[in-house]
């Protein structure tokens, strides 16, 4: 015995199925341009960071070649009054393609270290280097701290 189908209610079913599967097709496909925008955010803000270490570590790295002693550390590589190593530096950040670092300078300050067992003394160095992303309003920032003896 054969059954009839009833045509006029199934009529639009297909159109509605259609419709269905085009919305989620399309959430799936705005889902993952989010991702890939969300990935390319994230990739800028690392290569930042790593900007500002290795920029940091190279003025660390500066003021382990020079003279070690307290006051000419403070004369060389202080942010305030800037030392002339500090102002060498701050070009190469100028030119590091940091953004936005020119609103925020650098700072670099020194503070006394505990004397090593022989009594010799040893200084505390801080260096922060700041930049903002572009379309962020939020200024990072990174900072290094080394003993230098």
């Amino acid at each position: 015995m054969k059954t009839k189908v009833n045509v006029r209610a199934q009529a639009g079913v297909m159109l509605i199925e259609a419709m269905v599967a085009i919305l989620i097709f399309s959430l799936g496909v705005l889902s993952v341009i989010q991702l890939q925008a969300v990935s390319i955010k994230q990739a800028s803000g690392a290569q930042y960071r790593s900007t500002a270490a290795l920029l940091a570590n190279d003025l660390i790295s500066r003021m382990w070649a020079s003279d070690k002693t307290p006051a000419m550390l403070q004369a060389n590589f202080a942010s305030d009054p800037a030392g002339a190593n500090y102002t060498q530096w701050l070009g190469t950040v100028r030119n590091s393609g940091l953004p936005n670092v020119s609103t925020t300078p650098p700072t670099v300050t020194f503070t006394a270290g505990p004397a090593s067992a022989t009594g010799a003394a040893s200084t505390q160095a801080t260096v922060k280097v700041f930049w903002k992303a572009p379309g962020e309003t939020d200024t990072h920032s990174y900072e290094v701290v080394a003993q230098l003896k």
